[in-house]
């Protein structure tokens, strides 16, 4: 492919997939590649605030050294001499990792984390720290008082990003990072993929490892990427997937993405949840059109389609999930919480007051509960390849709407695959009458990322969403 390496949006433009090509194929260089993310951050991240730190002079000579070993043959794979960002709970080397909380203004780690330690493998270039929610962590409503200003949506800035991965979706839509690493417990990957309308993956839990992800819940965090499209969410799942005897619940098992990612949906069951019960609330009118829309085009392109639902009300899960959230968020961060309570933000004080009165008889009853509604889950996706359901119910709401905030984090059907630990991307279904994106989920069996991935990347070339960009 040819690029007028003058133009920066022409570089900005490029798929991971493009990028790597490009730099194999000489036709571009990571050191370009870098300053052009670098000089877009400086340029608009004033107004986006997708980062916490930024990594220049460190990115810069990252970006020397790959293409140094580019040029002698030592080319490692798709991602030498890519730069990405990651959620400011990743711990970095020498680098501080705030998770946006005046308690960890100063936390400097001594080690990397593991996804850090593996994409720096790849030949990856780490460009900064993402803004997040404090600890990564919440409960949905928003307090304006951290110490970093919450990220915007490169959409409309006056709309939110979704969390707690907030700067990793506003960064990749905003084309400060070209791909991002965030962490979901509830959602926090796939809400803020939702918001920004990226392509999110929260992956089989065990799959990736959390060593070094500042934790929030054992039972629930996953790593997972956020990028432009599928097919990068799939080469860096790839790279990110592996056995890890640092943390207790990897597992080891092949990770090939990408061999399949391209067989199509045709002869595929997928079944449909177009709706579900959720206390009364339902999906925008327009989140439900484009999903009937997603299903149309699955269904044109030779998938058979069968509508379904889930083994329990989405609130008989999230009622389980908050016990076991709480309490284990609580268990992990009590002595902050006892010495450095002031210093903590309203929603993080909130969540550790919850997880307090949290008895061990109702932790051990949600637990319980858990393993039940896993098992009714996987028994479900038994019958099919994948499911396709609302991710997000709401588009993003104004800073401004109290209310909506709220709805945007509570109202989703994230919760029961965090439950039940089943692979689960949220992808872009197109937009609403306010051109705000809109989003849908691709649910699979354990350790079947393939199928997941394989399901969206048949929707995604078969629309024409990924030629839309943000023009703020």
């Amino acid at each position: 492919m040819v690029i007028d390496r003058t133009k920066p949006e022409a570089i900005l433009g490029l798929t991971l997939r493009q990028a790597s090509d490009a730099i194999a194929a000489r036709a571009l260089s990571p050191v370009e590649l870098v300053d052009a993310y670098l000089d877009r951050i400086e340029t608009v991240d004033g107004r986006l605030r997708s980062y916490i730190t930024v990594l220049a002079d460190e990115a810069r000579a990252a970006a020397s050294q790959a293409e140094a070993e580019i040029a002698a043959g030592e080319y490692r794979g798709p991602l030498h001499g890519l730069p990405y960002a990651v959620k400011d709970n990743y711990f970095t080397k020498g680098v501080r990792t705030t998770a946006n909380s005046r308690l960890r203004l100063d936390a400097v780690p001594d080690f990397d984390a593991t996804a850090i330690v593996r994409l720096r493998e790849a030949g990856a270039i780490l460009l900064g720290k993402l803004n997040t929610w404090e600890y990564g962590t919440g409960m949905g409503p928003f307090y304006d008082d951290l110490p970093f200003p919450y990220a915007r949506n490169p959409w409309n800035l006056d709309r939110y990003t979704g969390g707690s991965s907030t700067g990793a979706g506003a960064s990749v839509a905003g084309r400060t990072a070209l791909f991002a690493l965030g962490s979901d417990t509830g959602g926090s990957v796939r809400l803020p993929a939702a918001a920004c309308g990226l392509q999110g993956l929260k992956s089989t839990t065990g799959r990736i490892s959390r060593h070094g992800i500042f934790p929030n819940c054992w039972a629930f965090d996953v790593a997972g990427p956020l990028c432009w499209n599928v097919e990068d969410c799939a080469i860096v799942a790839e790279a990110l997937s592996g056995f890890d005897p640092s943390d207790p619940i990897s597992v080891d098992k092949p990770a090939d993405f990408r061999s399949d990612l391209n067989k199509g949906v045709a002869g595929l069951r997928i079944g449909v949840i177009r709706d579900m019960d959720c206390g009364g609330v339902h999906p925008d009118p327009d989140v439900l059109a484009n999903l009937a829309e997603a299903a149309r085009v699955l269904q044109a392109a030779g998938a058979i389609l069968v509508e379904t639902e889930l083994p329990a009300p989405v609130l008989r899960y999230r009622s389980a999930a908050s016990i076991i959230n709480w309490a284990e968020s609580y268990s992990i961060h009590e002595a902050d919480f006892q010495s450095g309570w002031h210093l903590m933000g309203q929603a993080l004080r909130d969540k550790m007051t919850a997880g307090l009165q949290i008895s061990a008889v109702d932790y051990l009853a949600a637990l319980r509960e858990r393993r039940t509604l896993a098992e009714m889950t996987d028994a479900l996706l038994s019958g099919f390849d994948a499911l396709l359901l609302p991710s997000a119910f709401h588009v993003a709401p104004a800073f401004t709407d109290a209310a909506g905030l709220g709805a945007f984090i509570g109202d989703t059907a994230a919760t029961p695959f965090s439950m039940s630990g089943h692979p689960a991307l949220s992808i872009c279904t197109g937009f609403d009458s306010e051109g705000l994106p809109t989003s849908a989920q691709i649910v699979g069996r354990w350790f079947d990322e393939a199928m997941v991935l394989r399901v969206g990347h048949a929707y995604e070339t078969a629309t024409p969403w990924r030629s839309h960009f943000p023009t703020f």
